[in-house]
């Protein structure tokens, strides 16, 4: 069983689409989505069964150029 959590991810200024292209190139996320507010994107991904949350989102997230800040907000049931 996958565990699905939401990742807000803010960006140096000018480096949005730049962060974009390089998550969607590592083709772990669901869904990404630009976002108003505080952070620049929300990112929707499935973690393996096994793995540690935290582990797997540093270990794919912490190469990307113009990231400043993420948020993850895990998920426990669909109703």
């Amino acid at each position: 069983m996958t565990t699905c959590v939401f990742v807000q991810i803010r960006c140096k200024p000018g480096t949005t689409y730049l962060v974009a292209d390089a998550i969607a190139l590592k083709e772990i996320h669901s869904e990404l989505y630009s976002t108003s507010g505080e952070y620049d994107l929300l990112m929707k991904l499935y973690i393996p069964e096994g793995e540690d949350v935290g582990k797997f989102i540093n270990s794919h997230m912490l190469d990307i150029a113009g990231l400043e800040r993420t948020m993850t907000t895990m998920t426990f049931k669909a109703f």
